[in-house]
């Protein structure tokens, strides 16, 4: 980084400091617990392993990478990077595939199943589930163009599942920005970490429904919302009109869908962005907007702080030494 963007980047950081003083935290319990070089002993194939049969979903599948991604955010958002987000109802949990961020949305699932089966015909009950979804999730950005990271790995997984907490602590499409901040604060994640984290939708979809207000209703007044580009909103209302088509999909970046760059937020500073969690990262406030600019004109600088902001995130309250467990099945709590 030249000393002209390090400038840039320090004046951002005191323009945030300055207006969100407290979303700065220190750094998750556990970080120091984690390594990246965990299993090079007890399974030195597993991130071959992983990358091999991420690489396949992708080439089936194009939307997999996002899914993946996403499925990663979800997990670690719900009691920390613990895999919950993986487990079937069950006499004693109530899946948190059923929450409203999850249910018709979340996918991935059987993928995770087939890592995991490779997983354990190689190295039995090692490799957690936790970490299989947060080297797919690395595996899955650098597939798809992005940056590379070394994933800090040794989580274990979680013996329960909580759909309350997805219910209500992983942030959503039509949250405001004080409240998206506050989600991330609350994991110990700053607005350094909540800007570059949000560009993963530089890949992936997004339902009619998650967005639909912002084309007929954003303040209850029947009026679309002001903040999305006009032309942009009527190629949007066929596919998604006033009722129906909930499921319709709608790429999160319509210009280069499938590609992890920085074009996500390009079309912030048009008033592209899909979401209104999207766009109100370049509305609702001074600081935010100035990190959606410096990401928009260097996309190395937005795939150097993405990869940290994503090593920050899978620190979050992990389980290690012997708490937990390592599942064989990730769908399952193991009973003996």
């Amino acid at each position: 980084m030249s000393m002209t963007r390090g400038a840039m980047v320090a004046a951002v950081a005191l323009v945030a400091l300055l207006l969100f003083p407290a979303t700065f935290a220190f750094p998750p319990a556990g970080q120091q617990q984690l390594d990246p070089h965990f299993y090079d002993h007890s399974c030195p194939q597993a991130q071959q392993i992983v990358a091999s049969i991420v690489g396949k979903a992708h080439a089936q599948d194009p939307r997999m990478a996002a899914s993946l991604l996403r499925l990663h955010f979800h997990d670690c958002f719900v009691k920390g990077c613990d895999a919950s987000i993986l487990l079937d109802s069950s006499a004693s949990v109530v899946s948190e595939k059923r929450s409203n961020p999850n249910k018709d949305s979340a996918r991935g699932f059987e993928v995770v199943d087939e890592i995991k089966a490779a997983l354990e015909a190689a190295c039995p009950r090692t490799v957690s589930c936790a970490d299989v979804l947060a080297l797919a999730a690395r595996d899955s950005t650098v597939m798809t163009g992005g940056p590379g990271w070394m994933v800090p790995l040794g989580r274990r997984d979680s013996l329960g599942a909580s759909i309350q907490g997805s219910n209500n602590d992983i942030p959503a499409p039509n949250n405001t920005l004080p409240t998206i901040i506050t989600k991330f604060k609350l994991q110990g994640l700053d607005i350094v970490d909540l800007v570059a984290l949000l560009g993963s939708h530089t890949i992936g979809d997004s339902r009619c429904t998650s967005f639909r207000q912002r084309l007929y209703n954003q303040t209850g007044k029947g009026l679309p919302d002001s903040t999305l580009d006009p032309a942009a909103a009527a190629v949007l209302r066929p596919r998604c009109p006033r009722s129906g088509g909930d499921q319709n999909l709608f790429f999160l970046d319509h210009v280069t869908p499938f590609k992890f760059d920085n074009q996500y937020y390009k079309n912030l500073l048009v008033h592209q962005g899909l979401l209104s969690s999207d766009e109100v990262l370049f509305t609702g406030s001074p600081a935010t907007a100035e990190l959606v600019k410096l990401y928009a004109a260097s996309q190395d600088i937005f795939f150097q702080h993405f990869a940290q902001s994503m090593v920050n995130m899978g620190n979050i309250s992990p389980i290690t030494g012997r708490n937990g467990q390592i599942r064989s099945n990730c769908r399952r709590v193991n009973h003996n």
